[in-house]
């Protein structure tokens, strides 16, 4: 994971994505998850993209079954953009990165 993505778990993910000042992505996801794999390069450039803007988080659903469970994730890879605490835009599965982008501009609207 890069610098600019942040690892959160059941313990830091009310502190580091509900309360935060600015958006929030996560990224939920697991090592053995072929799409998790290929969509990770993706969600890091554009958490470089976004620096400032945006933040950019990974959770692992095999470590911390309590997060996914209590926002219904029933499949991954499962991004969720979260602004004052509430999901504003959720999309499941490998997308294009213009669909990324265009959730991650309409959450700083």
């Amino acid at each position: 994971m890069g610098d600019k993505v942040l690892s959160i778990s059941d313990g830091s993910f009310e502190a580091e994505v509900i309360q935060a000042e600015m958006p929030v992505f996560v990224d939920f996801w697991a090592p053995w998850c072929g799409p998790c794999k290929a969509i990770g390069p993706l969600v890091e450039e554009l958490a470089a993209a976004y620096e400032g803007k945006i933040k950019f988080a990974k959770c692992n659903v095999d470590d911390n079954p309590s997060t996914p469970t209590k926002f219904g994730i029933q499949a991954i890879p499962t991004l969720i953009i979260f602004k004052g605490g509430e999901v504003v835009e959720r999309i499941t599965g490998m997308v294009p990165k213009a669909k990324l982008e265009a959730a991650l501009n309409k959450a700083l609207e």
